[in-house]
Formats: C-alpha cells, sequence, structure tokens
C-alpha cells in the first residue's frame, strides 16, 4: 500500500510540468483509485457487523411479538456506518480517492492527503527503527567488525590477484567492492578470484559473512522480542483510549476468567491486567484486551486512564496482599473508582473495607452458602445456578435510572414490567455513603428516583429494553 501511495503522489507531482505516458496514467487512474475505493469500502463494511444488527432487531421484534420495521433497520445501519464515514481517518481515505480526477485542476491540491495515508501503515516502520536505535552499541560492534573484515580482504585480494593480473581486478576499490559483496552473500559473480590464495579468502570471508549476518539477525529478533509486550500494551491502550468507560480486571485465574466470560457477554468493555506473561498471553488468546504488568504500580492504571476512562477495578488474583494494594493504589489515585477486591482472609476484608474498598468478596464464604443452600433446598439451588450461568438466556441484571430519563419519577405501576416480560426483583436506593438500602419487592405506588437501581430477572433483550428505557431522556 506504501507503494502504491507514492507511485500515485510521484506521478500527480510529476505531471504538473511533464507529459506522462499514457500506461502510467492509466495506471494512477484506475489501478490506484479502484485499491483506495475497495480500501475505504472494505474498512466500512469491517467497521461493523450488519449482520448483527439485524439478527438483533429480528429476535426484539419476535420478542415483543412486534412487526419489524425496515425502515428503522435501515437507518440503524446508517447511524452505524456513518460513525465511519464521519470519523477523520475515513474523511482522509474519502479525500485522496478525489485527485484521480485530474482534470479538475484544483483537486489537484488533495494528493497531499493521500500522504497522510501513509501514517497508517508506517507505525511498524516506527517500532522497527525504535529497535535499530535500541540496539545501536551491538549494530555498531558489528558494523564495525563487518568494516574491518572488508577492509582486510580486499587488500588480501589485491595483492594475491592484482598482481597476477586479474583482469576483473583494475584497483583497489574493485577489491573492496569484492569484499562487500562477497561478506553480505549476494555474490554477483563479476569478479572472481583466480588463485589459490584468492580462493581461500573468499572461503573465509564467506564463513565470516554468514556469522554475521546470524548475529544481525539474532540481535533484531532478540529485540523484538524483548519489546513484544510494550508494543501490545501500546495497541491495547490506543483502542482503550477510544472508550468513554472501562473496567480493570486484574488477576487471570479461574475466577477472573469466570469475570471476564460474564464481562464479555454483558457487552462491558474491560482490560485484563496480570504480571504473569503467561496469564496475560492466554486472556489474549480468548479474545480480550490484556496487558502483562504489575497492578500495583501506579504508572500501569495511568496509562490506562485512571482519572477520566476507569469507573470499575476488579482485584481478583489468588494473593491477598497483593488485592489490598490494588484497591489501595487505585483509592489513592481516585477515590470515585468503584474497587472490587477478592480475600480469603475475614481480617484483612476488615482493613479492606476500612481503607475505602466498595465491595470484598470472599468466595470461600460464598462457596460455603452455595453449598447450604445445596443441601437444604436442591431445586432453588438449581434455579439460581441457572440464572447466574445465564442458561436459557435468563439472568439477573440491574439497570441505573439516569437523571432525566423517562422513568424517573414514575412510579412501578407506571413501568409497566409485565409487559416489558421483567420481575423486579427489588430497588437499591443510595441515600448517602453511609445509608443506603434495598427495597425488596416494592409496591405499584413507589416512586423511582434517578439514581435507583433496578435488580430485574429476565430475557437479554427485555432486560436490554429496560436499560434503554433508563438511559431514554422523557
Amino acid at each position: 500500500m506504501i507503494f502504491v501511495i507514492l507511485s500515485s503522489v510521484t506521478i500527480l507531482v510529476v505531471d504538473v510540468k511533464e507529459h506522462i505516458p499514457k500506461w502510467l496514467d492509466d495506471y494512477d487512474l484506475y489501478f490506484v483509485t479502484s485499491v483506495f475505493i475497495i480500501e475505504y469500502l472494505v474498512r466500512m463494511w469491517v467497521y461493523s457487523d450488519i449482520h448483527k444488527i439485524i439478527i438483533e432487531s429480528y429476535e426484539e421484534s419476535r420478542f415483543f411479538d412486534t412487526r419489524l420495521s425496515l425502515k428503522s433497520l435501515f437507518f440503524r445501519i446508517v447511524r452505524n456506518k456513518w460513525e465511519y464515514i464521519s470519523s477523520p481517518s475515513a474523511i482522509i481515505d474519502l479525500i485522496a480517492i478525489l485527485p484521480s480526477y485530474r482534470q479538475i485542476r484544483i483537486l489537484r491540491v488533495l494528493v497531499l492527503f493521500r500522504a497522510f495515508k501513509m501514517l497508517r501503515y508506517t507505525k511498524s516502520l516506527t517500532g522497527f527503527l525504535y529497535i535499530l536505535k535500541n540496539k545501536k552499541v551491538e549494530l555498531i560492534t558489528l558494523l564495525t567488525l563487518s568494516a574491518f573484515f572488508i577492509f582486510i580482504a580486499g587488500i588480501m585480494l589485491y595483492v594475491f590477484e592484482g598482481a597476477d593480473g586479474n583482469p576483473a581486478i583494475h584497483s583497489l576499490f574493485d577489491a573492496f567492492y569484492w569484499a562487500l559483496v562477497t561478506i553480505s552473500t549476494v555474490g554477483y559473480g563479476d569478479i572472481t578470484p583466480h588463485t589459490p590464495e584468492g580462493r581461500a579468502v573468499s572461503m573465509i570471508i564467506i564463513m565470516t559473512g554468514i556469522g554475521l549476518i546470524s548475529f544481525v539477525t539474532s540481535i533484531i529478533v532478540s529485540s523484538f522480542s524483548e519489546r513484544l509486550n510494550l508494543l501490545r500494551e501500546d495497541r491495547v491502550v490506543q483502542e482503550i483510549g477510544k472508550k468513554r468507560e472501562i473496567t480493570v480486571l486484574c488477576g487471570f485465574g479461574l475466577l477472573g476468567r469466570l469475570v471476564a466470560q460474564d464481562l464479555a457477554q454483558e457487552g462491558v468493555e474491560f482490560v485484563v491486567l496480570d504480571i504473569d506473561e503467561t496469564a496475560a498471553s492466554k486472556a489474549q488468546a480468548m479474545g480480550y484486551r490484556s496487558i502483562c504488568a504489575d497492578a500495583t504500580r501506579s504508572a500501569v492504571f495511568e496509562r490506562l486512564g485512571i482519572g477520566t476512562r476507569v469507573s470499575h477495578v476488579l482485584a481478583l488474583t489468588s494473593d491477598d496482599e497483593q488485592n489490598a494494594f490494588i484497591s489501595v493504589n487505585v483509592k489513592s489515585l481516585n477515590p470515585k473508582v468503584t474497587v472490587t477486591a477478592r480475600c480469603s482472609d475475614e481480617q484483612i476484608a476488615e482493613k479492606l473495607r476500612f481503607a475505602g474498598v466498595d465491595k470484598v468478596i470472599i468466595p470461600e464464604e460464598i462457596a460455603g452458602m452455595m453449598g447450604a443452600v445445596y443441601a437444604g433446598e436442591p431445586a432453588a439451588f438449581e434455579v439460581a445456578l441457572s440464572i447466574i450461568e445465564h442458561k436459557e438466556r435468563t439472568h439477573v441484571d440491574e439497570a441505573k435510572i439516569q437523571p432525566g430519563s423517562q422513568l424517573e419519577g414514575k412510579t412501578i405501576g407506571e413501568v409497566g414490567f409485565e409487559k416489558l416480560r421483567l420481575i423486579l426483583l427489588g430497588v437499591f436506593r443510595n441515600y448517602g455513603k453511609e445509608n443506603e438500602a434495598f427495597i425488596f419487592n416494592p409496591s405499584d405506588e413507589f416512586i423511582l428516583h434517578a439514581g435507583d437501581d433496578l435488580v430485574c430477572i429476565g430475557y437479554d433483550v427485555a432486560i436490554a429494553k429496560l436499560k434503554e428505557k433508563v438511559q431514554k431522556r422523557g
């Protein structure tokens, strides 16, 4: 793609004062333009999944027994694609197509936008230059050693072959040229030694060249391996930078994997942090954004945007002390972030609550409660387990009423949970940090306020409809 861009820019610049051949004009007008148009259409197509939008709309219409509106479906797809069309990178791609019509002279100025397209493809080149700079000492050492061997081999060949009248060697420069071509293992064959001494020098310098190339390759490969985690971290941070709100999951053990699976099903934007490279790689292989880093370091959360984008932090490592360090560190950086910590020791759990951690999870305590329920009421346990595991697409979820939404100020009876095919379990109301309450099964006359969390049980599509209502302004 970089060659296509550079060739197109070169043709358009040369065409300003000189006449270019017809085949070059056809190449630029038809081939280059076609490549840019195809690239633009492919990027717009893969920006979002149209099939997913159609299937969701169809399933929603069947669930609520309503007619599928093709008009609303069409506008939904158009709005989704418009997000890409109106993005800066897409605008540059579109403008880059216009200079192909050189009959309109003013469009020639837009040729500069084709150069901007190169920025999309030069990140890898920038990374490669960084690696060369990082290994500058090793590469300069090898370059100096190579120059020394070329110098010695060139002089030796000139002494052995120049005196005997090798017709291909007219000067010392020819000998140095032969040494460079030979040590690089290129071997054009335009200069070949004729004497046994010259051939012996050729054998030595060929072996030397193979060794030097192997050293250079190993240095670059090792540098790439060292920088691989950093490159992956940079890519993840750039992806996160486009999100308004993210959750940070610290620890990718058994509990972390289960939580990540649920977060992915709920459509929550999250990133996995784990100091173990194997665990971080496993998270990436499962399709999650992951960074191999120490979650106790403040710099990691500052890169992720602890003051702007991070809304929740889940400290779920298997080490209670590490979870405590993570929780305290996050709260010191931004007290508004909701922190949930895993803990096995009740004493440490009390200290975490005292330190301001919002939720403390004790897996052993939860397992004991579930075991007691199963022993006493196995049928109720199976129902609860099916809901937790999202079997039959039924689960418990919550929806927070936003200020100014159409549900604010309405009563439970006016909302119409039966029409939405939802069961309201209760309302969680926050009267202040020290005064919170869960109202179980509120009456129809109960008035909803902004900030209330509606805890419901129902199908995915019904809960999605409720979340749309609590967000939509009245």
